[in-house]
């Protein structure tokens, strides 16, 4: 089974987080990450997850319009993903930048999708996904497995 780890990332810092989420996923025995930016993501890399989460940096409390492109893109696909895992992740530049709205911004997407949102665990902080400043630091990091253990998780749990 897969979960599809989607992001825009243009400095960095929003790939690294994608990549400690991957190996949170990945530490559920039988379950995969599909780690894709924007520009290699596929139609099928939808199709074929049980999961997607998207991550994008702050811009003006929203998501990037490049992640927002592949959801319009690929919206012909939503009836395929209906009651399949969505979850949500963001960096910004600034304390209050916006987070909040952006991982906000990307669940209405999901939600159209007809996706079941969830947000991080309250092992990690039991609020709307992993998100920080700047580069994740070693706590981020450690939330944003944890948030891609629970995708990993659920998305099983409703295959069975």
């Amino acid at each position: 089974m897969n979960i599809l780890i989607l992001y825009f990332s243009k400095g960095g810092n929003t790939k690294k987080l994608a990549e400690a989420i991957a190996q949170g996923v990945e530490s559920v025995e039988g379950v995969f990450a599909v780690l894709k930016n924007t520009e290699e993501v596929t139609k099928e890399d939808f199709i074929n997850s049980q999961g997607i989460i998207a991550g994008s940096p702050v811009y003006f409390g929203l998501m990037a319009a490049e992640l927002k492109k592949i959801f319009d893109k690929f919206v012909g696909v939503r009836r395929k993903m209906e009651d399949k895992i969505g979850a949500a992740f963001a960096t910004s530049g600034d304390p209050s930048g916006g987070k909040e709205t952006t991982m906000m911004s990307i669940f209405q997407a999901l939600l159209i999708y007809g996706m079941i949102i969830v947000g991080d665990p309250m092992a990690a902080t039991g609020h709307y996904g992993v998100a920080c400043v700047g580069a994740p630091d070693n706590n981020t990091k450690q939330n944003g497995m944890k948030l891609g253990q629970r995708v990993a998780e659920l998305a099983k749990k409703l295959k069975s």
